[in-house]
C-alpha cells in the first residue's frame, strides 16, 4: 500500500506519456477556451464563460495530473554500468 502511495507522490511518467499529456492538454484547453468563450458570448454571461472554463480545466487536471499507469507504458531501459576495468 505504501509503495502505491509513494508512486503517486513521485508522479513519474515516461517521455512518451509526457508528450501525450502535453499534446492532449494543449488541444483540450484550447477547445475548452473556445467553448467557454462561445457559451459566454451566446448567453451574455461571464459567469457561464468562467464557470465552464473552470470545470473544463478541473476535468483536464483530473485526467492528467495523477501518474496514471497508461502514462508509463514505455519506461526507459538503462544500460548496465561498466566496471572500471572494462
Amino acid at each position: 500500500m505504501s509503495s502505491q502511495i509513494q508512486a503517486i507522490i513521485d508522479g513519474k511518467i515516461d517521455f512518451e506519456g509526457q508528450e501525450l499529456v502535453e499534446t492532449t492538454m494543449r488541444y483540450a484547453l484550447v477547445g475548452a477556451t473556445t467553448f467557454s468563450f462561445v457559451a459566454g458570448y451566446v448567453t451574455h454571461s461571464l459567469q457561464i464563460c468562467f464557470g465552464s472554463f473552470t470545470l473544463a480545466t478541473l476535468a483536464v487536471m483530473l485526467a492528467f495530473v495523477p501518474p496514471w499507469p497508461f502514462l508509463n507504458r514505455n519506461p526507459l531501459k538503462w544500460r548496465k554500468v561498466k566496471g572500471k576495468g572494462e
